[in-house]
């Protein structure tokens, strides 16, 4: 949504203000078709030669991304903290064997069918899997098991990443590849030396819509949306931390309610439920689910 209300108000600030000040708009629709063929198409060969297939694919999703927003809001916050306390009580009230018949195949497991945007991301899945069946084989020391998690973590955050990355230095290269058609332009404009006055004119502002195009894509459209996407993959993340914060507290012998205030604490001041929602919230659970 913010996506699209940006890049209105970029097109028409930039465009409206270039015609109230006189311009005119021949030149550039007369030139922009050759010209972004040139500086966008160059970009993109540039990017698919720069970047693996699986980096590429995430960057177009990463645009989608931008468009839709960040995934997590306040409701699936409760429910991951929800999520946890029940396999912290599982694991507390059953012991490690009724806790290994959800971590193992959590895809079959009631408790985590229960929570259904929880259960559809995989990675979320694997990292809260992984990571409680590590508890349950007894690797109980926290400060060990707080530094294993926080390589996991920064893997993970550097791999996420990488789209983002890849977008920043494509449109840092853009301003550059927009001089490179200006140039072309130019050369075509110096080849042409002995037309009127006024063809050559036409032939030099078609150039400089070139070096306009450049800079344009750079810094008012492929430029925010890397930024953007940085942002919104460094929100995602903060559900990793509040995991985190929750299996750590459990292994400094803190009951299920402690450990899951503890990650309550851990949420994003925005999307941060507050300590009596989360009580209502666990009081509708099913007495069965744990």
């Amino acid at each position: 949504m913010f996506l699209i209300i940006g890049l209105v108000v970029v097109f028409s600030m930039v465009f409206g203000g270039y015609l109230l000040a006189g311009g005119s708009m021949g030149v550039i629709t007369k030139a922009a078709p050759f010209e972004l063929m040139i500086i966008f198409g160059a970009s993109v060969g540039a990017f698919i030669i720069a970047n693996s297939m699986g980096i590429i694919k995430a960057s177009i999703g990463g645009v989608g991304k931008v468009a839709k927003g960040p995934k997590w809001k306040q409701d699936d916050y409760k429910d991951l903290l929800s999520l946890m306390f029940v396999l912290m009580k599982t694991l507390r009230s059953k012991g490690v064997v009724a806790l290994e018949a959800h971590i193992e195949n959590p895809h079959e497991s009631k408790i985590f069918q229960h929570f259904g945007a929880i259960k559809d991301d995989h990675h979320l899945v694997n990292f809260i899997s992984d990571f409680m069946r590590m508890v349950t084989m007894n690797f109980d020391d926290a400060y060990q098991m707080e530094d294993a998690m926080e390589k996991d973590l920064e893997r993970h955050h550097a791999e996420a990443h990488e789209p983002a990355h890849a977008l920043t230095i494509m449109a840092d290269g853009l301003p550059a590849l927009g001089i490179v058609a200006a140039v072309l332009g130019i050369i075509k404009t110096m080849a042409s030396i002995s037309q009127p006055v006024e063809i050559l004119g036409g032939m030099i502002a078609g150039a400089l819509v070139g070096t306009f195009l450049g800079v344009f894509l750079a810094y008012a459209m492929v430029g925010p949306i890397a930024s953007r996407l940085g942002q919104i993959i460094e929100e995602e993340s903060k559900v990793f931390l509040v995991v985190k914060s929750i299996i750590i507290s459990h292994l400094h012998g803190n009951a299920p309610q402690i450990s899951v205030e503890i990650g309550r604490r851990s949420v994003p001041g925005p999307l941060q439920p507050s300590f009596m929602e989360m009580e209502e919230h666990l009081d509708e659970l099913p007495p069965d689910l744990a």
